[in-house]
């Protein structure tokens, strides 16, 4: 009894992998740049990490010895 089902689950699955369809009807790629091109948001940078950026660049100058010390830092 119990091969007899295993048969006909066999059958059935072979007739439905048959009706499938295992391939991509079209690239998906372009569609897919598309949307990320669509929805991406624009990010500005925030005025305060350019401030922040100045005033790095002001020490660094100001004080070049130290830039072995805020290379340690990091």
């Amino acid at each position: 009894m119990k091969e007899m089902n295993d048969e006909r689950v066999k059958d059935l699955l072979k007739q439905a992998l048959r009706l499938a369809r295992t391939e991509l009807q079209r690239d998906l790629w372009p569609q897919m740049l598309q949307h990320i091109d669509n929805h991406a948001p624009v990010k500005a940078v925030p005025w305060f990490d350019l401030a922040l950026l100045l005033v790095l660049v002001i020490f660094i100058l100001a004080f070049p010895h130290s830039i072995p010390l805020l290379l340690y830092h990091l």
